[in-house]
């Protein structure tokens, strides 16, 4: 007890008790910035999500044993931090060029059974990295698999053949139809005139589909999208439910 009292009057204990504040004061600092930033930061880490953790993580894990740094100094870091990834975010969230910018666009890495092998260099993913993200779907043969879309995030969506799909068409003895990749026409109120294109169809077609659903401009359209022999698929902004397809 009198050795502990002497550490303290020493001040042998103050730089334990300042660096337990400032962990504790950054702890709850990046907390509460990775809440303001929502979900989507664990949900779906894009490039620049994984740079934004490194560095405020680093960023603090260095505040805190400099003894030439404040409480101060890490929560105007922190804030500044923040504020600079919130206005990204704000900014990708309402203007689709930076959006794919800092995202990246989804690849279609297998199309109609086959294996587009530029894709998978573009992207840097071999053969064997392919075959483990399919695995992972379920499906043990790239055989199987119709259509594969390398999302943003590095996971993989797949569309399986018709006959390697769940409950298939050959087991309840149903000639099966061929399956149809879904495009996507509208995101947040804006046409992607390139997959309009490709599909097709044009802008006057799209609105005109859309007038069928009773809805007078695709501004008011916050997704749609078009399977072929199944009509498109449109959910408003005001309304938020989904419209009937044609």
């Amino acid at each position: 007890m009198l050795y502990v009292n002497a550490a303290r009057k020493e001040g042998i204990f103050v730089p334990y008790v300042n660096i337990l504040t400032e962990l504790l004061i950054g702890f709850f600092a990046l907390f509460f910035i990775t809440k303001l930033l929502g979900k989507t930061q664990f949900a779906q880490i894009t490039p620049f999500d994984f740079i934004s953790a490194l560095i405020l993580g680093e960023m603090v894990g260095n505040a805190i044993f400099d003894p030439k740094v404040s409480i101060l100094h890490i929560l105007f870091a922190v804030a500044v931090w923040g504020v600079l990834i919130y206005t990204v975010e704000w900014l990708s969230q309402h203007f689709k060029s930076i959006r794919a910018f800092l995202e990246g666009r989804p690849t279609l890495v297998i199309d109609q059974g086959k294996i587009r092998y530029n894709r998978l260099k573009k992207n840097m993913l071999d053969l064997n990295q392919l075959q483990t993200l399919i695995r992972a779907k379920g499906h043990f043969a790239l055989n199987e698999i119709e259509y594969a879309i390398l999302e943003t995030d590095g996971s993989i969506s797949v569309l399986p053949k018709m006959k390697y799909a769940p409950a298939t068409a050959e087991d309840v003895n149903v000639k099966g139809k061929e399956v149809k990749l879904p495009r996507t026409f509208i995101i947040d109120g804006e046409i992607l005139k390139k997959d309009l294109q490709e599909a097709g169809f044009d802008e006057s077609w799209l609105n005109d589909q859309l007038k069928k659903q009773h809805i007078s401009s695709y501004r008011d359209v916050l997704f749609c999208e078009w399977i072929e022999n199944e009509g498109i698929y449109a959910m408003q902004y005001e309304k938020s439910k989904k419209t009937s397809t044609t």
